[in-house]
């Protein structure tokens, strides 16, 4: 029995790796699986080839140190590739690597799923061609992305959002206070500045800034900053309370949010939280993708729904009181902004798809190893 080689990046492709390897498990226990990534997949039988931690980077120049490691995984899969001993290659996101990884086993004749497929809608439209060349199949998670990359000769599916999955049972917003130990009454203010330390670096500051300025305005404001279970932020560094690993059960507690740009947007959406998006990032990295995005908006929420659902400031936008007097509206209840938010959110959860992304992948996985 050949086995399915796994690629992916960072900690959420290890999540929804990890998710995918539990449905193929269920389906099928004798097929082997191995790959790059971390402890979800590990959890679910993968055998890890190379962990994860020192892989996840952000940025044009920021990615320019890990290329002596890219190239050394690369060989190792090329390696492993080479022996026979690998039926399918599946990867997730990260498309600098994973696009190499992906015509490696072209080239050996091995079927590629590509989940959570790259980012050509935003930049990057060049790897459409190479994505038509070297993909056996595509799963895509956002709901234009499956029209975009058919057109281009892929064949691609749309499989919804994997994060509704985690969404099935959300706790109401007295139960997640409760849970976290949070105030049942007044106003909360869920501040999410990022994961990786390259984020926070920029991140922490500036929203803790607006967080505290929201505080002077609104004395009764209770303020709690998510953060990765990874994440040590020191109580000198962040003056309030701390929320490890529990992204969902936050966005349900607040009142509203302020959030750097990526997925946890789209977790808003799902979990109805109206909120800002704050982004920074180094100025070289931030003119060449001034150059090269190619739509209008960053924050997910925002792409998905094609409008401005929620307010971005980025860069030299991202000033304290700019940006706490465009959250403060939103932490009234009843308040015009507010609802015209909580109704654009609404559009977004509905446009994500249904439950099952992983069930659908694994079936998919299934079939190319056939």
């Amino acid at each position: 029995m050949r086995e399915i080689l796994f690629s992916v990046g960072e900690a959420s492709g290890d999540l929804h790796a990890g998710k995918v390897a539990e449905a193929l498990r269920e389906r099928r226990p004798d097929i082997p699986m191995a790959g790059i990534g971390g402890e979800y997949m590990r959890a679910a039988g993968v055998e890890l080839l190379e962990h994860i931690e020192q892989l996840a980077v952000m940025g044009f120049v920021e990615v320019l140190a890990h290329v002596p490691k890219h190239w050394a995984l690369l060989r190792m899969l090329r390696r492993r590739i080479a022996t026979g001993r690998v039926g399918l290659v599946v990867l997730l996101d990260y498309p600098g690597f994973n696009l190499k990884v992906a015509e490696v086993a072209h080239r050996a004749g091995i079927p590629v799923l590509y989940y959570i497929t790259p980012q050509v809608w935003a930049w990057g439209a060049g790897r459409l061609s190479k994505l038509a060349q070297v993909v056996t199949k595509a799963a895509s998670i956002l709901p234009f992305e499956e029209s975009l990359l058919r057109e281009n000769g892929i064949d691609a599916t749309f499989v919804g959002h994997p994060l509704l999955d985690r969404a099935l049972h959300l706790p109401s917003r007295s139960e997640a206070r409760t849970l976290l130990g949070l105030p049942t009454t007044g106003e909360i203010l869920a501040v999410f500045p990022g994961s990786r330390r390259a984020e926070l670096s920029r991140h922490l500051e500036p929203f803790l800034a607006i967080a505290s300025e929201l505080r002077r305005r609104r004395p009764g404001l209770h303020v709690v900053v998510s953060v990765a279970p990874t994440v040590k932020i020191s109580s000198t560094d962040c003056p309030f309370p701390l929320v490890h690993g529990a992204s969902f059960p936050v966005l349900r507690a607040a009142t509203a949010g302020l959030l750097k740009s990526g997925t946890t947007t789209l977790e808003a959406a799902v979990a109805g939280l109206p909120h800002v998006i704050g982004y920074s990032t180094s100025p070289i990295t931030a003119a060449i993708a001034k150059r090269v995005i190619k739509i209008p908006h960053i924050g997910l929420v925002n792409v998905v729904a094609q409008r401005e659902v929620s307010r971005e400031f980025l860069q030299n936008d991202l000033r304290t009181v700019t940006v706490a007097d465009a959250l403060e509206p939103l932490l009234t209840e009843g308040s015009d902004v507010r609802d015209m938010a909580e109704a654009g959110l609404r559009d977004v959860r509905a446009m994500l798809g249904t439950p099952g992304a992983a069930r659908r992948v694994a079936e998919m996985a299934l079939g190319l190893l056939r």
